[in-house]
């Protein structure tokens, strides 16, 4: 039976690549108005993944004074995997959780996962449940095969949505799981934008294998265009993540 956890405390990562015009929109004044007044999340750091836009001096400039529990962080562009990495291991609370800049998922879904893992779930998950409302074809395509791909090339079967960006996570576990993973071990340099859709699954697949319990909770997500996603690109980076993770699975180098 899983252990009731009360003293949960969250730092909220928020990776950011040439995210500009998202920010232009408010999406910092959202995630900042709505965790002054909450307890449970006690930082906020943006992972800045080396943009070439005005991302950084628009955060310096309003929000870091703005709001308090805003943290930057500047790195070298190495994709979005290795900028949840690095804000997991600046990560000053109990849980660590990560949501798309976007704001896709709203930020008040937060407590739909707070909800199970204080009931002791290490790992909670948002899911689309499926839908991918407002969605073009092509990214339903995309997440279709992802699934079949997943499903059949690596076995990460009982989760129906592994790429919804919006997790929680005890931090221990999370530490735990990245000093096991081995397509996302090596520090990358990328070109262009870079979504690393194989991290979820790598991250998820390690999970598994070192027994951690993993909750999947139905969020309310709406689609926002975005120019990180392409469609073959992404799809090629996620194939060849899945590959790799099959490879080393069969090289017996994941935890049993």
């Amino acid at each position: 039976m899983a252990k009731q956890k009360n003293n949960l405390h969250i730092s909220l990562i928020i990776p950011c690549y040439n995210e500009e015009e998202n920010i232009k929109k408010g999406v910092l004044d959202e995630i900042g108005n709505f965790t002054n007044s909450d307890e449970r999340i006690t930082e906020i750091i943006i992972v800045d993944d080396g943009s070439t836009d005005k991302s950084i001096d628009i955060i310096k400039k309003k929000y870091l004074s703005l709001f308090p529990k805003y943290r930057l962080i500047k790195k070298a562009h190495q994709g979005k995997a290795f900028a949840i990495i690095r804000g997991i291991h600046e990560a000053k609370s109990n849980y660590v959780m990560f949501s798309d800049i976007d704001l896709a998922t709203p930020i008040e879904e937060v407590d739909k996962l707070v909800s199970k893992a204080v009931k002791g779930a290490d790992i909670v998950i948002g899911s689309r449940s499926g839908r991918r409302d407002g969605a073009p074809l092509t990214r339903k395509i995309m997440a279709l095969g992802m699934i079949f791909i997943r499903n059949y090339i690596i076995g990460l079967r009982g989760i129906n949505d592994t790429q919804c960006g919006f997790k929680l996570f005890d931090r221990n576990a999370a530490n735990k799981i990245i000093s096991s993973l081995h397509v996302f071990k090596t520090n990358q340099i990328k070109q262009g934008s870079s979504v690393s859709a194989g991290f979820d699954l790598e991250f998820l697949f390690v999970a598994s294998k070192l027994g951690y319990s993993i909750q999947e909770v139905p969020v309310i997500w709406r689609h926002v265009e975005t120019k990180n996603v392409t469609f073959m690109k992404s799809s090629i980076e996620g194939l060849k993540d899945i590959l790799q993770i099959k490879w080393y699975d069969l090289q017996n180098k994941y935890p049993n």
